[in-house]
């Protein structure tokens, strides 16, 4: 039924043209109609990416629901209109489109100065992400890639905390700057193809030094946007000025645009470059899983904790990515526990989307009420705000990598797959669970147990039924895939295996 639609232009396009006519409505005059607008285009761009999982076909691990139209040439050089998914973005880019509803139902009451306009950029930047997911054409990557900025530059500038402006020049600098040498990589391989086609770059022969330097242009770019240590130090800072949609957008969907570039462009166009320095990404990925998590633990801001948990966490996703040639014996050709690995660190994405969309939105809640992030400031929150403190709980015990939760599965598969390829790095990569079930619950036991110390907690409320929803939402998604993740697994199977299979051969001439 919806294989001749331009399902992918239309998930792309639906949001953006609802942000602008939410826009046009005039503002803070019209501030309801601009929230109902916006909750209507968010809902019809969720609806519409549904049939990408239902209709997608997951014995194939070749691109799906493909769009190729020629975009303009420039003297050689050919631009397309390209777009196609295949079972690792697909469920990234419902990720984006289910987030997007929750943001704005968060917002709703919360956002009162300029209603209509956060809301149309939270609209618009859905459509640009999942634009960067869907982008087969080198040049429509970097267009998509480089424009989702400008809504969240506006989001932490204009809807931020007192340091908004350092958070968001901060933010900006950092992901721009990297940015510019990816898009001097393209341009390098463009003119020895005479096209951006990703998929032609798939192929293309690369010398080692040239795959060392389009290597570390993508490392420079990709890494910023995870962000790997030492470049994540604009995100704690973009986490406590950022509004909570803001916050939400960042951890659940941006963070893992980073990772989704080494996935389709660092792993298959350089894999010898990959290969060579996979020790420097495997170095870095286990310093941010076990070094920032002891960063966490002595924060007293808890959206700064809960940042530098993201970056933890994150920490899995690289070294799923690059324990590949630890693991892969060139006797017995056996990519199982490899295609593992990937697939527990692309499941740790999604899961790390809904965990951590869920803590940003539970420190939202408290902020509205009481005005302050600082741990010192509450405790005994249970006493007073019973359902509350029990979503609460639910999403610090995923956060910490609870078996039975969606936080457990991914960690698990990827400390698995780096049992198979260097016991110290599965020792190293477990210590998590240790660290993060140390932050997580010193932070819950001071906020939410114990005797209710403050006079603002002491006059708390409940959450209201919106709240209630929006949460109670997140702990069904964050349960199913904890206790069900085949759904997800059975989807993105077999295109990590034909990733795989050609991130393992050599592209040097011969």
């Amino acid at each position: 039924m919806f294989e001749s639609w331009p399902l992918l232009s239309l998930v792309i396009w639906t949001p953006i043209v609802g942000g602008m006519l939410v826009l046009a409505t005039g503002g803070d005059k019209n501030a309801t109609e601009a929230r109902v607008l916006a909750l209507v285009f968010s809902i019809i761009t969720f609806a519409l990416s549904i049939p990408l999982y239902t209709e997608f076909n997951s014995a194939s691990g070749s691109m799906q629901f493909i769009e190729h139209h020629e975009w303009m040439s420039l003297g050689s050089l050919r631009f397309y209109y390209h777009l196609g998914v295949d079972g690792i973005a697909m469920p990234l880019i419902l990720l984006t489109t289910f987030m997007t509803v929750i943001i704005v139902i968060a917002g709703w009451e919360v956002i009162k100065f300029k209603a209509a306009q956060y809301m149309a950029a939270f609209l618009i930047m859905s459509g640009l992400m999942v634009g960067v997911f869907s982008a087969l054409d080198g040049a429509l990557f970097y267009v998509f890639w480089e424009a989702m900025l400008i809504p969240m530059f506006l989001v932490i500038g204009v809807w931020g905390g007192p340091r908004r402006v350092y958070a968001t020049i901060k933010f900006f600098l950092y992901t721009f700057l990297g940015s510019v040498f990816m898009l001097v990589a393209f341009i390098y391989m463009a003119n020895k193809t005479g096209s951006f086609e990703i998929l032609e770059l798939h192929s293309l022969p690369l010398t080692k030094t040239e795959q060392m330097f389009i290597f570390i242009a993508f490392l420079l770019a990709f890494s910023v946007k995870v962000p790997m240590w030492p470049v994540h130090t604009w995100l704690p800072d973009a986490h406590v000025e950022a509004p909570t949609g803001g916050s939400v957008v960042l951890a659940a969907i941006m963070l893992k645009l980073g990772a989704y570039g080494f996935l389709r462009f660092s792993l298959p166009i350089t894999p010898d470059a990959s290969q060579e320095l996979a020790w420097l990404m495997i170095t870095l990925s286990l310093i941010a899983v076990v070094y920032i998590g002891f960063v966490a633990l002595v924060q007293q801001d808890m959206k700064k904790l809960i940042a530098y948990s993201s970056i933890s966490h994150m920490g899995f996703v690289t070294l799923g990515f690059f324990i590949v040639w630890s693991i892969y014996s060139p006797v017995t050709h056996d990519v199982k526990m490899i295609v593992t690995g990937i697939n527990g660190a692309v499941v740790q994405m999604i899961s790390h989307g809904f965990i951590s969309a869920a803590m940003f939105l539970v420190v939202g809640v408290m902020y509205d009420r009481i005005h302050s992030r600082q741990i010192a400031d509450y405790g005994g929150v249970a006493n007073t705000m019973p359902t509350f403190a029990a979503f609460a709980v639910l999403f610090a015990m995923a956060n910490a990598g609870l078996p039975g939760t969606s936080g457990f599965v991914g960690e698990f598969l990827v400390i698995l797959a780096a049992f198979k390829a260097n016991p110290w790095f599965a020792f190293l990569a477990a210590s998590t669970l240790i660290i993060g079930a140390a932050y997580t619950l010193w932070m819950v036991k001071r906020v939410f147990f114990g005797q209710v110390a403050n006079e603002k907690v002491q006059g708390l409320t409940d959450i209201n039924a919106r709240e209630f929803f929006f949460l109670s939402v997140l702990a069904v998604m964050v349960l199913f895939f904890g206790l069900y993740p085949a759904p997800l697994l059975e989807v993105m199977d077999e295109s990590v295996t034909n990733l795989v299979r050609h991130i393992l051969q050599s592209k040097i001439p011969q």
